[in-house]
């Protein structure tokens, strides 16, 4: 595949702003990162003083930020010719890619270091690890060399509930992991149907995804696989300790409702989509967006409502896989 990074050339404008360099760590990927963190930190057995949860949800978001950074500078080419992103600080010619390969190093080695002394090494090393894995392997290795990009790059997302137990506790549990794997099962058919909307950005970009390199009917499939397959991970994170009749009801409906538009997904054929502009496809990635917040929401309502000791006492009893 022609590697068109030799073809990027930057003209850049005389001033930058603030905001340029906050689009720089890429604020709305960040929200997720923040929030499912916090929702680790929350739903671990013990707890951090106040003083200390914060500065662990600071420095992993600073980490968050490091890692956009660091991506938009080696995918600076890419974001110039697709058109969802030719508008991002370095593609605008607003911040040149020394600039953002500078701040995305310098806030890496900040958030490592200082999450290690706030909390743990543990914490620390898998940050430090979340961040190599979204800016080497997936940024520099996957993005460009194979259509199951999204699939193990997705890894890179899903750890940041397992940083903020690892913050709390110092270890990495089987409610941690299947935090992890709520999220690496929910990125594919999350991505892949933006995908399918998207398609003549990656094909310009020479990005091998799923619909550029086996096409749309592939990727539907695909869609509809991974949606299976995350229904009983969400399911097994309520039959855990963090788990709970709440969270149990918000996992079922919200997958249902994601299996559901998958199947609506699989059924269309290019026509039907082609006609009403992709609205099935662009429904499901919206409801998506949804998904991971309501589903760590009820998990940190289930944590809230144990304080009701009648409460607790019910909820324990979906604890059937008896970690604790």
């Amino acid at each position: 595949m022609t590697d068109i990074r030799a073809d990027f050339t930057q003209a850049r404008q005389p001033e930058a702003e603030f905001g340029d360099y906050v689009a720089l760590l890429k604020p709305r990927v960040m929200t997720l990162v923040v929030f499912t963190a916090l929702s680790g930190l929350l739903v671990a057995p013990g707890g951090l003083h106040w003083v200390e949860g914060l500065a662990a949800i600071i420095f992993i978001a600073l980490g968050g930020g490091a890692s956009g950074a660091l991506n938009m500078w080696w995918d600076a080419d890419i974001d110039a010719v697709m058109k969802r992103t030719v508008k991002r600080p370095i593609p605008a010619g607003k911040v040149t890619e020394g600039e953002a390969f500078a701040i995305g190093m310098t806030l890496s080695a900040i958030s490592v270091i200082m999450l290690w002394l706030a909390t743990n090494a543990l914490a620390g090393a898998l940050l430090a690890f979340t961040i190599f894995f979204y800016v080497v392997i997936y940024s520099m290795w996957l993005k460009r060399a194979t259509p199951q990009n999204i699939v193990i790059g997705g890894a890179a997302g899903a750890f940041p509930p397992m940083i903020g137990w690892a913050a709390v506790t110092g270890n990495v549990s089987m409610e941690a992991c299947l935090m992890f794997l709520l999220i690496f099962m929910w990125t594919p058919p999350h991505f892949w149907a933006l995908a399918l909307f998207m398609k003549s950005d990656y094909h310009e970009a020479k990005v091998p995804m799923l619909t550029v390199t086996h096409g749309r009917r592939a990727t539907r499939t695909h869609i509809l696989a991974y949606t299976v397959a995350l229904l009983p991970v969400a399911v097994a994170t309520g039959l855990t300790s963090i788990g709970g009749p709440v969270y149990m009801a918000a996992a079922l409906w919200m997958s249902l409702g994601f299996l559901m538009g998958a199947w609506d997904i699989w059924k269309r054929d290019e026509a039907q989509a082609e006609a009403d502009n992709y609205a099935t496809e662009k429904r499901v990635f919206r409801f998506s967006l949804y998904y991971l917040f309501i589903l760590f929401g009820a998990l940190i309502a289930e944590k809230a409502l144990r304080i009701l000791p009648a409460y607790a006492d019910f909820a324990d009893r979906f604890n059937l896989l008896g970690v604790f």
